[in-house]
Protein backbone atom coordinates (compact mmCIF):
# COMPACT_ATOMS: atom_id res chain seq x y z
CA UNK A 1 0.00 0.00 0.00
CA UNK A 2 1.29 3.43 -0.86
CA UNK A 3 0.53 6.42 1.25
CA UNK A 4 1.19 9.78 1.05
CA UNK A 5 2.33 11.91 3.93
CA UNK A 6 0.82 15.38 4.02
CA UNK A 7 3.24 18.19 3.26
CA UNK A 8 5.61 15.73 2.13
CA UNK A 9 7.25 15.14 -1.39
CA UNK A 10 7.78 12.03 -1.83
CA UNK A 11 5.65 8.42 -0.63
CA UNK A 12 6.11 6.86 2.53
CA UNK A 13 6.35 3.01 3.17
CA UNK A 14 2.95 2.01 4.81
CA UNK A 15 2.19 -1.59 4.76
CA UNK A 16 0.04 -3.24 7.15
CA UNK A 17 -1.36 -6.52 6.34
CA UNK A 18 -4.72 -7.27 5.21
CA UNK A 19 -7.47 -8.83 6.56
CA UNK A 20 -7.20 -12.85 6.12
CA UNK A 21 -3.16 -12.04 4.92
CA UNK A 22 -1.04 -15.04 4.93
CA UNK A 23 2.14 -15.54 3.01
CA UNK A 24 1.15 -17.49 -0.48
CA UNK A 25 4.25 -19.64 -0.61
CA UNK A 26 2.99 -20.89 3.00
CA UNK A 27 -1.09 -21.48 1.84
CA UNK A 28 -0.34 -25.55 2.00
CA UNK A 29 0.33 -25.38 5.28
CA UNK A 30 -3.49 -24.48 6.08
CA UNK A 31 -4.36 -27.87 4.39
CA UNK A 32 -7.90 -27.90 3.12
CA UNK A 33 -10.02 -25.43 4.96
CA UNK A 34 -8.06 -21.87 5.19
CA UNK A 35 -9.26 -20.95 8.88
CA UNK A 36 -10.01 -17.52 9.45
CA UNK A 37 -6.63 -15.38 11.88
CA UNK A 38 -7.73 -16.36 15.34
CA UNK A 39 -5.55 -13.13 16.40
CA UNK A 40 -3.20 -10.68 14.41
CA UNK A 41 -1.40 -7.85 16.01
CA UNK A 42 0.85 -4.68 13.70
CA UNK A 43 3.45 -2.88 15.50
CA UNK A 44 5.38 0.05 13.43
CA UNK A 45 8.93 0.56 14.52
CA UNK A 46 11.34 3.29 14.02
CA UNK A 47 14.30 2.85 11.53
CA UNK A 48 16.95 2.86 14.70
CA UNK A 49 18.77 0.08 16.40
CA UNK A 50 16.55 -0.70 19.16
CA UNK A 51 13.72 -1.53 17.53
CA UNK A 52 14.90 -4.83 17.16
CA UNK A 53 14.60 -4.93 21.34
CA UNK A 54 11.47 -3.28 21.11
CA UNK A 55 10.40 -5.71 18.32
CA UNK A 56 11.49 -8.72 21.12
CA UNK A 57 9.50 -6.89 23.51
CA UNK A 58 6.32 -6.47 21.29
CA UNK A 59 6.48 -10.34 20.39
CA UNK A 60 7.19 -11.78 23.97
CA UNK A 61 4.08 -9.53 25.30
CA UNK A 62 1.52 -10.36 22.27
CA UNK A 63 2.49 -13.92 22.72
CA UNK A 64 1.58 -14.32 26.50
CA UNK A 65 -1.73 -12.36 25.44
CA UNK A 66 -2.49 -15.61 23.33
CA UNK A 67 -1.48 -17.96 25.95
CA UNK A 68 1.77 -19.03 23.82
CA UNK A 69 4.28 -17.53 25.69
CA UNK A 70 6.02 -20.90 25.19
CA UNK A 71 6.81 -19.58 21.68
CA UNK A 72 8.94 -16.55 23.19
CA UNK A 73 12.40 -17.82 22.97
CA UNK A 74 11.74 -19.18 19.41
CA UNK A 75 9.48 -15.92 18.42
CA UNK A 76 11.95 -13.46 19.57
CA UNK A 77 15.24 -15.31 18.14
CA UNK A 78 13.22 -15.65 14.36
CA UNK A 79 12.02 -11.48 15.03
CA UNK A 80 15.33 -10.51 16.52
CA UNK A 81 17.17 -11.83 12.94
CA UNK A 82 14.47 -10.48 10.69
CA UNK A 83 14.42 -6.80 12.55
CA UNK A 84 18.23 -6.88 12.26
CA UNK A 85 18.25 -7.74 8.88
CA UNK A 86 15.09 -5.50 7.77
CA UNK A 87 17.49 -2.77 9.68
CA UNK A 88 20.49 -3.64 7.62
CA UNK A 89 19.40 -4.24 4.72
CA UNK A 90 16.35 -3.22 3.85
CA UNK A 91 16.60 0.76 4.46
CA UNK A 92 19.45 1.03 2.44
CA UNK A 93 19.85 3.60 0.76
CA UNK A 94 19.18 5.22 4.47
CA UNK A 95 19.37 8.40 3.06
CA UNK A 96 16.23 7.56 0.59
CA UNK A 97 13.94 6.24 3.76
CA UNK A 98 15.01 8.11 6.80
CA UNK A 99 11.51 8.19 8.20
CA UNK A 100 9.92 5.08 7.43
CA UNK A 101 9.14 2.13 9.87
CA UNK A 102 9.76 -1.07 9.40
CA UNK A 103 6.50 -3.34 10.55
CA UNK A 104 6.33 -6.36 12.43
CA UNK A 105 3.46 -8.54 12.36
CA UNK A 106 2.13 -11.31 13.85
CA UNK A 107 -0.69 -13.25 12.58
CA UNK A 108 -1.79 -16.95 14.09
CA UNK A 109 -4.02 -19.19 12.30
CA UNK A 110 -5.19 -22.14 14.69
CA UNK A 111 -1.68 -24.20 15.36
CA UNK A 112 -0.03 -21.85 13.05
CA UNK A 113 1.96 -18.29 13.90
CA UNK A 114 3.23 -16.27 11.18
CA UNK A 115 6.07 -13.57 11.88
CA UNK A 116 6.97 -11.12 9.52
CA UNK A 117 8.74 -8.56 9.15
CA UNK A 118 8.15 -5.39 6.40
CA UNK A 119 10.64 -3.18 4.88
CA UNK A 120 10.35 -0.92 2.15
CA UNK A 121 13.60 -2.52 0.57
CA UNK A 122 13.84 -3.87 -2.90
CA UNK A 123 16.64 -6.33 -2.09
CA UNK A 124 15.54 -10.23 -1.27
CA UNK A 125 17.05 -11.92 1.74
CA UNK A 126 19.41 -14.56 0.58
CA UNK A 127 20.64 -17.61 2.68
CA UNK A 128 24.32 -17.69 2.51
CA UNK A 129 27.56 -19.96 3.62
CA UNK A 130 29.66 -17.89 5.73
CA UNK A 131 33.27 -18.59 6.69
CA UNK A 132 34.12 -19.78 9.82
CA UNK A 133 35.78 -17.31 10.57
CA UNK A 134 33.45 -14.85 9.34
CA UNK A 135 31.18 -12.87 11.64
CA UNK A 136 27.63 -12.78 11.02
CA UNK A 137 26.12 -14.56 8.12
CA UNK A 138 24.17 -16.82 10.18
CA UNK A 139 20.54 -15.06 10.78
CA UNK A 140 18.28 -16.89 7.95
CA UNK A 141 20.03 -19.95 9.08
CA UNK A 142 18.26 -19.93 13.04
CA UNK A 143 14.71 -18.83 11.13
CA UNK A 144 15.71 -21.42 9.38
CA UNK A 145 16.17 -24.23 12.11
CA UNK A 146 13.38 -22.66 14.27
CA UNK A 147 10.49 -22.28 11.54
CA UNK A 148 7.97 -24.55 9.58
CA UNK A 149 8.83 -22.66 6.32
CA UNK A 150 10.10 -19.29 6.08
CA UNK A 151 10.57 -16.75 2.48
CA UNK A 152 9.32 -13.69 1.30
CA UNK A 153 6.86 -11.75 -0.32
CA UNK A 154 7.32 -8.34 -2.36
CA UNK A 155 4.85 -5.48 -1.76
CA UNK A 156 3.59 -3.23 -4.42
CA UNK A 157 4.85 -0.48 -5.38
CA UNK A 158 7.80 -1.19 -3.57
CA UNK A 159 9.21 -3.15 -0.55
CA UNK A 160 9.11 -6.81 0.70
CA UNK A 161 7.53 -9.15 4.01
CA UNK A 162 10.42 -11.42 5.11
CA UNK A 163 8.32 -13.73 7.23
CA UNK A 164 8.70 -16.79 9.31
CA UNK A 165 5.89 -19.72 10.06
CA UNK A 166 5.87 -21.28 13.37
CA UNK A 167 3.82 -24.28 14.98
CA UNK A 168 2.41 -22.68 17.79
CA UNK A 169 1.71 -26.89 19.50
CA UNK A 170 5.63 -26.93 19.68
CA UNK A 171 6.69 -26.55 22.91
CA UNK A 172 3.17 -26.71 24.08
CA UNK A 173 2.53 -27.57 27.58
CA UNK A 174 1.12 -30.84 27.94
CA UNK A 175 -2.55 -30.89 29.15
CA UNK A 176 -3.30 -34.55 30.28
CA UNK A 177 -5.08 -36.66 32.54
CA UNK A 178 -3.61 -34.97 35.66
CA UNK A 179 -2.07 -38.74 36.23
CA UNK A 180 1.59 -38.66 37.15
Amino acid sequence: MRSLTRGAAAPSFDWWPPLGWWPDRARDLLGERLPVPSASATFALPARAESVYTARERATDTLRGWDLGHLADGVTLVVSELATNALRHGLAPATRWPADPIRLSLVRRGPLLTCAIADPGRAVPVMRDPGALEPGGLGLHIVDSLSVRWGWSPIAPYGKAVWAVLDATAGAPETGSGRF
